[in-house]
């Protein structure tokens, strides 16, 4: 376990900006895990961890402390009872295990086909889309505890799942390092309850449609969408979905209905309450696709993903975001949510109302 110093970080991610880590290490092993991060109370550091870094915003400035990408490795899949248990490191590509849990049957990640990053990054944000989300299926986390200074295994119950968030994002947020998942899958058949999933597969019954082809549907939907990392694409430089879909009250949704004059999508929840696209109140509050503000914009293909058009600095993007955030709640009196994770930022302005539970 050997830091380096300086080691840029926009490399790193997906979105392409950020500068240099003070240190940087790759640990493949938990005793390299717990290595980094007694080094770092020696020198008395802060320590920030990554994995593929899909979903991170890092400041213009980098990160002053020590920077550890965790890069476990390896996969074991075995039966029991009923189910099968898929255990992955969480340096796997999550993509790879998606395409692997699907060539042997298994069903309950097919629908999160193409979401790019490491397998530990899924169950802080409760990763989803199109129908599952994969606290549909976790069912255990190991982790090493950086408060007790050991590693411990956490059922599902214990962290704390919610719509696109965990423990691990906000409640403790910094606590725990990700070390594998492991995935209860079955055999059953695949998840085509998303409207623009199972606008596919119209006319058939659902007992005939393969994972495989629910893997390639999905796969071609978010190409289309520009949410997958394609190096020929100029809206591929991203985090995917900037903003979480709006969760509001039933009668929020009316009015918004009212005030736009037009039909607001909206997905009724089990609880009484609306999921409302996103997407839909940033392209009605003025923010068409392809805007661009300096070197940051909007995609071409989807207005929710802010896109690096070339060389975009970090500033850019935050003050984008947060134009976007203050639109919308001027407009319709909804609060978007951030998805992606800031670094490096302090207490910068934007980025404290982007995090704002207010618009």
């Amino acid at each position: 376990m050997r830091p380096q110093p300086g080691v840029p970080l926009s490399p790193l991610t997906t979105l392409g900006i950020g500068g240099p880590a003070r240190w940087f290490v790759r640990a493949t092993t938990v005793d390299e895990v717990a290595a980094a991060w007694r080094w770092t109370r020696e020198q008395g550091l802060p320590l920030f961890v990554m994995g593929g870094g899909s979903n991170l915003v890092i400041a213009d400035g980098g990160f002053d402390g020590l920077v550890m990408q965790v890069a476990i490795r390896g996969t074991v899949v075995a039966p029991r009872g009923a189910e099968t248990m898929l255990r992955a490191g969480a340096g796997e590509t999550w993509d790879d295990v998606v395409a692997d849990a699907v060539s042997r049957g298994l069903a309950g990640l097919e629908c999160l086909s193409g979401i790019p990053g490491c397998v530990g990054g899924t169950p802080v944000q409760n990763v989803g889309a199109y129908g599952q989300e994969v606290a549909d299926t976790i069912r255990e986390v190991t982790v090493f505890d950086l408060g007790a200074a050991c590693v411990t295994t956490m059922p599902a119950s214990a962290c704390g799942f919610a719509y696109r968030t965990s423990r691990f994002k906000h409640d403790d947020a910094g606590r725990f390092v990700i070390c594998d998942v492991t995935f209860a899958l079955g055999s059953g058949p695949p998840g085509i309850s998303y409207p623009d999933l199972a606008g596919c597969f119209q006319g058939r019954r659902r007992d005939s449609v393969t994972l495989a082809e629910v893997r390639q549907a999905v796969l071609a939907i978010r190409r289309r969408k520009g949410m997958v990392i394609d190096a020929a694409d100029p809206d591929t430089r991203s985090v995917g979905s900037f903003f979480v879909n709006p969760v509001v009250a039933a009668g929020v949704h009316a009015r918004l209905v009212a005030a736009s004059g037009e039909a607001a999508p909206g997905f009724p929840l089990p609880d009484g309450q609306v999921k409302i696209p996103a997407a839909w109140l940033i392209e009605r509050a003025g923010f068409a696709r392809g805007a661009r503000r300096g070197r940051a914009g909007l995609s071409s293909k989807h207005p929710l993903a802010i896109v690096n058009g070339g060389g975009a600095s970090a500033r850019e993007v935050v003050d984008l975001a947060a134009e976007i955030k203050r639109q919308v709640a001027d407009r319709f009196g909804v609060a978007l949510r951030p998805e992606p994770v800031f670094v490096g930022f302090g207490g910068d302005p934007a980025v404290a109302y982007l995090q704002k539970d207010i618009g």
